[in-house]
Order: C-alpha cells, then structure tokens, then sequence
C-alpha cells in the first residue's frame, strides 16, 4: 500500500530539502517507486538538489490548477529509474495550494508511487500544514539547538491534532526523528544539545543521526542527494536512516567523536 512521508520541521534551515531528495533517493535505491514533492511555492529549492532544475517546464502549481497532467510536470530522475520529482512553482505563493488540489494530486500519485515524500516548507503556515495533512508518516527534522528542538516539539503537536487522521480518529501518525548537524566535538564542550537531551525532549523514535559534514553541501551544489554519494559519512548516516525506516536493524553511527591512532593511544 502507498505511504505518504512529510519531512518536516518548525524551523527553517535544518536540512529538510536535503533529506527529502536524499530519503526518497533512498527508497528509489532499495527498489520502491518513489516521487518527491516540494511543497515550498514560492522558494522551491529540491530541483536544485535533485539536479534537474532545467528540466522544469510544468509544476506541482500548474497541475493543481489544471494546466497540465501529472505526467507532464513529473520529472524522471537520471540517476534512478523508479524516482521521479515534482517541482513547486517559483513564480506563485503559498495560498496558490488549495486543500482539495494537493488531496486530488496525492490521491493520483498514490495509484503509481510506493512512497510518495513530500517535502515541506518551514514554519507552520498554509504549505507546511498542506504537506503534513495527508501524511502517514512524518521525519521529523531537527537540529542540536534549543530553539529547533522546541520548533519540532511544536510541530509534533501540529501532527498529532491537525491532520486528516487526527480528525478522523484513525492510528496516529508514526513520527520519527532525525537529527541533522550534529557534532561530538561541540556536544562535549556544552555548545549543542547531545542525543540523548532531544530524544527527552521529543520523546519519539530516533531514525538516524546525520554528522556535520562537507559532503552535504558539496552534493547539494553538485545536484546528487547526499545519499547516493555512499563513501562519504553523511551519506552513509542517511542510508543508515532509510534503513531503519524500512524496519532494518542499524547500529547509530557517528555519535562520539573519530579519534586517529595517537588519540586513541594517548586516550585523547
């Protein structure tokens, strides 16, 4: 059965794009059809990740109001065969997403799609809230810091009230959490929040912890979704995530610090 995912976060600047292109590349890698959504009308930045922004010609926009077939605006990625994006519309605003478009639109992309990632803009305005209604379940997206933790717990609370199961008394949501950005070095000198504070915090399944890493931006500026890029430690922490969502069992990598030889010798 086709599962709807909203990666999601109250705050801006997290990682959201990066995980939804590197996610659902994930997916598609393991053999599931899988399309990607931007929901962010207006910035629309997952083509530019997904290294197909001059292959948009129709949008997530134009297929809401008619102008074009979901065949039409569904870019096929280059790299994987069963993934494809669908681009948000850089020349419009947010209340250009009417609820009844975006159920009609997911409802289509449900019939040929195992997974369908949508990824959501920050904040808890019109598209944020469009993209995490439909929802079966959601990544939610934080960093080690106090102000995105309580932004996500904000969030959690947005997920478990306002959505379309919540309204219909359904199973809830299944939430998990992934944390972006994270450091050994600054958790032990105090300047971060460690795991263990934001899993107390959010109180939900930690998915995957992904390192502060170089890799992340030097993909995105690259147009490949981290993930595929399989020697470097970010894209490995992100396919430890996929994993796990998909119910393997992965041990959490890059939590302590990586100590050379002579650190390890001198227990430096």
């Amino acid at each position: 059965m086709s599962k709807i995912v909203v990666v999601t976060s109250g705050k801006g600047g997290v990682g959201k794009t990066t995980t939804s292109a590197a996610f659902a590349a994930g997916l598609a890698k393991r053999g599931f059809r899988t399309v990607v959504v931007d929901f962010d009308v207006g910035l629309r930045n997952l083509d530019l990740i997904m290294g197909c922004e001059r292959r948009v010609v129709y949008d997530f926009v134009n297929v809401i109001n008619g102008d074009a077939n979901l065949n039409q605006a569904l870019i096929k990625d280059k790299r994987l065969d069963n993934l494809c994006i669908l681009p948000a519309s850089q020349t419009r605003d947010k209340d250009a997403l009417t609820q009844e478009g975006v159920e009609k639109v997911l409802d289509e992309l449900r019939e040929s799609f195992d997974y369908v990632v949508c990824d959501s803009p920050a904040g808890i305005e019109r598209g944020a809230m469009l993209a995490a209604y439909y929802c079966d379940e959601a990544v939610v997206v934080t960093n080690p810091e106090v102000s995105s933790v309580r932004d996500s717990d904000r969030m959690l609370g947005l997920l478990a009230s306002k959505t379309r199961r919540a309204e219909r008394g359904e199973e809830p949501i299944r939430e998990h959490l992934l944390l972006t950005r994270y450091s050994p070095q600054r958790v032990d000198k105090g300047e971060m929040l460690s795991v263990d504070d934001v899993r107390e915090i959010l109180a939900i399944e930690l998915l995957g912890v992904i390192p502060e890493s170089q890799a992340v931006l030097q993909a995105s500026n690259a147009g490949v979704p981290v993930v595929l890029e399989e020697s470097t430690d970010a894209g490995q922490a992100y396919d430890d995530a996929v994993a796990r969502f998909l119910g393997e069992e992965r041990e959490h990598r890059f939590l302590v610090e990586k100590r050379g030889f002579l650190g390890r010798l001198f227990g430096g």
